[in-house]
């Protein structure tokens, strides 16, 4: 079998989800081609018969070879077993499966309100042993609700429908829809268990349709029996019963294999009773903030839902249980206790971990993380986190004059101190609910980094606040993100950025630029340190006479070498927000949005002005003998997968980000400057490679305050675990609003878009379910390095090609 076809009312559809009714589908394909049916045909069938119907060779003779290892000689046997393991065999047509598929389309459209279909199918022959099927499809019109009507036996639960029949998704005039009638079950369910009603099942909805002597149109009647159950043999029928929390019990440290253990402490706090088996470890608010159940409040799947989630993000117990049971004290029957059972996790915990890493820095990296956690600190279920790290790593991007292969190293120490509650001098109730699960989390940290290149120590504080607006949406507000970057050896600069030495050294040459023998090595070049540094002192304090042209040269590569070798102080404020229709690591039909605000040096700007602080001789304002950052940064990140069902998906992802400096900055500092290329970015350039702008990338280290990207993939299966990929990457880097004076790598208005590299190119990703290698191949496309008529495919060669390799998809 070849194709299936589906046509309705004679025309030919392509709706993938009536395809997926299909019981039989032929062989896959890939661009139109049944690859794996043509690698399974060129597999012999049968190796060894083919060869023992060929005539032997006398057994005497000294060549004869047997049969039976001929047979099964790696060219013959071996290779014909790989085809048949990684091809398909012929899709043989099955009558059976073609009357199953019409089956299941009728049902198909009859839950479509299709109720008068008619499906027939056609077996057609298109070649020697081929064949397609056609499914002809003949709707009819849909049947509409022409009448809702309700028929609820207990007065309470109409009440409650009655109050809420707006929203009801079941309305006259629309078109009937089987899976609109599942959809308000569960809507009235979930109304019905969040008002009280504890017995309330799915099962307790029914709708009777009827289309008699109607035409096209259907009557719908919704009906809630009573509440029935079995008591002592015999089933007795009542209304349903609202129940509200007469008690709500904390057992803070159960344990299930002392289940029956005698409870010696008890506390009342708010309306909640904690108990335990021994003295009360936790602060009672600490609990009771993470419990929705309320005692006088009706029974709610929602407020027990979300307490589960909240005890489990306080990290300190194992997942809790919460069960009802009736309070036989009301002689109404008509209450609820609330229990709920807490299994504390182990006040100390140790972990370590061993991980290889690569990132578009490192081509390759160890690193080893030991840390320990202390529960419940100060008894108001706080965590307190100790971490270690040390790793070392390979990058060929490092000046690497002895040609180590471990030319990385960085070693570090973190606490964290997480708080499972807002932590302000003020009450944040009203802004931030606690149904939102808040939190507070505190961050310092310092690292050491070995590269062979400038290295740097790295101190960094934080308090942060997180909250959960609501679900699948995520806040974080940044009050203090504190950063003090240090480099330890500023004198390799020109060892690591060996570009700028490069045009350094050639200017240096020039007969009419010399600056004494004592500057040069034996073979010509610039000395680093005293060289380069005497040199561009004397063309800047122009004591000796340079071009326009070169004096502007050398004061662009004096600029760099100043910022990127000048320590950083930065104290900034951010927001982010994000929000994501993704249900689970499965789903492949989602878009996820994220922003991003941050403010740097602004406080730092009004304690100055406020103190009356004196500027330096650069008229900026230092602390503690540094220049702080301040600057402004926004960042914008969409991406939107489509699933075009039989493990084809369709991904696109685009950013932009603009960070501007002001006030006491001209720049923004490297740790916080954008970059283009690598396998997470444009793979058609290695990172930091592409831009600023139409530069071409001149510098080693290629940033800017600006970015621009768009992406795009089509994935599909190819065998098993392994995945294809074709890809799209345009995007670049521009300066804006700062000291950058290159107009190349300045963004100076629309016209600049024109800059915008594409990168495209194939992958292949082999899912490992926990994670995914990935490789992909980009081509430069569109080079806006080169003139403007070369920039189409010119460089699109395998010559000038980016093997990226990564972790996960890229986006």
């Amino acid at each position: 079998m070849t194709k299936n076809e589906i046509f309705e009312n004679n025309k030919v559809i392509s709706d993938e989800t009536t395809f997926s009714q299909l019981y039989q589908k032929p062989n896959s394909k890939i661009a139109g081609i049944p690859l794996f049916l043509t690698f399974n045909n060129w597999a012999k069938a049968k190796i060894d018969s083919t060869h023992q119907a060929i005539q032997n060779p006398v057994a005497t003779s000294p060549t004869y070879k047997p049969i039976n290892q001929k047979g099964k000689s790696f060219w013959q046997h071996g290779i014909s077993n790989f085809l048949k393991k990684i091809g398909e065999p012929p899709v043989i047509y099955d009558p059976l499966k073609t009357e199953k598929s019409v089956l299941r389309l009728s049902y198909f459209y009859f839950n479509k309100g299709f109720f008068d279909v008619k499906i027939k199918s056609v077996f057609d022959t298109v070649g020697l042993k081929k064949g397609r099927v056609n499914y002809y499809i003949e709707p009819g019109v849909a049947y509409t609700i022409d009448s809702v009507s309700t028929e609820i036996a207990t007065v309470v639960l109409d009440s409650l429908y009655q109050s809420t029949q707006s929203n009801s998704i079941i309305k006259p005039g629309n078109r009937y829809k089987t899976e609109d009638f599942e959809n308000e079950k569960n809507r009235i369910t979930t109304l019905f268990r969040n008002s009280g009603a504890y017995d309330f099942q799915p099962n307790n909805v029914s709708f009777d349709i009827d289309t008699i002597q109607k035409k096209n149109k259907a009557s719908v009647r919704l009906k809630i029996g009573d509440y029935n159950y079995q008591k002592q043999d015999v089933t007795v029928t009542e209304p349903f019963k609202l129940y509200k929390i007469s008690d709500v019990r904390i057992f803070t440290d159960y344990s299930a294999a002392d289940a029956k253990a005698t409870l010696t402490d008890s506390t009342e706090y708010k309306n909640f009773k904690l108990v335990s088996r021994n003295k009360l470890k936790y602060k009672p608010f600490a609990i009771t903030d993470a419990v929705f159940i309320n005692k006088g409040g009706y029974f709610s799947d929602t407020k027990t839902n979300l307490t589960s989630r909240y005890l489990s993000n306080l990290k300190i117990f194992n997942y809790p249980s919460i069960i009802y049971e009736q309070d036989k004290r009301d002689s109404t029957a008509q209450s609820l206790i609330a229990k709920i059972y807490l299994t504390p996790k182990k006040k100390y915990s140790f972990g370590q971990s061993l991980d290889v890493t690569h990132s578009n820095i490192q081509n390759i990296g160890i690193s080893f993380s030991p840390s320990i956690s202390i529960r419940n600190v100060f008894n108001g279920a706080e965590t307190l986190e100790f971490s270690g790290r040390a790793n070392v790593g390979s990058s060929k991007d490092f000046a690497n004059p002895n040609d180590v292969f471990f030319n990385a190293s960085e070693l570090g120490v973190d606490l964290k101190l997480n708080f499972p509650r807002i932590v302000m001098p003020f009450a944040t109730e009203k802004i931030i609910p606690k149904s939102m699960i808040p939190s507070t989390l505190i961050t310092t940290g310092y690292s050491t980094q070995k590269n062979i290149g400038l290295d740097k120590e790295n101190f960094i504080g934080a308090i942060n606040y997180n909250w959960t607006p609501k679900t699948n949406r995520t806040a974080r507000f940044d009050l203090f993100n504190v950063q003090f970057v240090r480099n330890l050896n500023p004198k390799n600069y020109y060892n690591v950025y060996s570009s700028s030495y490069a045009a350094l050294n050639t200017l240096a040459k020039n007969p009419s630029y010399q600056i004494g023998a004592n500057f040069y090595d034996a073979d010509g070049n610039l000395t680093i340190e005293n060289g380069t540094n005497q040199f561009i002192n004397s063309i800047l304090t122009q004591a000796v006479p340079s071009s326009v042209t070169d004096y502007s040269t050398v004061k662009s590569i004096a600029e760099r070498q100043f910022r990127l070798t000048e320590n950083d102080f930065i104290l900034a404020t951010n927001f982010s927000y994000s929000t994501t229709t993704k249900k689970d690591l499965a789903d492949s039909d989602f878009y996820l949005f994220k922003t991003k605000i941050e403010s740097a040096g602004s406080i730092l700007s009004l304690f100055a002005n406020a103190t009356n602080l004196n500027k330096n001789t650069s008229n900026r304002y230092e602390l503690f003998n540094l220049e702080y950052s301040e600057y402004i940064k926004t960042e914008f990140d969409f991406v939107k997968y489509w699933d075009l069902s039989r493990e084809k998906v369709i991904a696109i992802r685009g950013f932009f980000g603009i960070a501007i400096p002001f006030g006491n900055s001209d720049n923004i500092p490297f740790s916080r400057s954008y970059y283009s290329g690598g396998s997470n970015d444009n793979r058609g350039w290695n990172p930091y490679r592409l831009g600023p702008g139409s530069t071409g990338g001149i510098n080693d280290f290629n940033e800017a305050n600006m970015k621009l990207t768009i992406s795009g993939e089509f994935r599909f299966k190819i065998l098993g675990s392994l995945k294809g990929a074709l890809f799209a990457d345009a995007g670049n880097i521009w300066n804006v609003l700062d000291n950058t004076v290159d107009p190349k790598a300045t963004f100076k208005g629309l016209k600049d878009l024109e800059n915008i590299a594409l990168g495209t190119g194939f992958g292949l990703r082999y899912d490992l379910n926990f994670f995914v290698l990935r490789f992909d191949l980009g081509f430069k496309t569109y080079n806006p390095a080169q003139n403007k008529d070369r920039r189409w495919l010119k460089d699109c060669n395998f010559g000038q090609s980016v093997l990226n390799f990564g972790i996960n998809y890229p986006f």
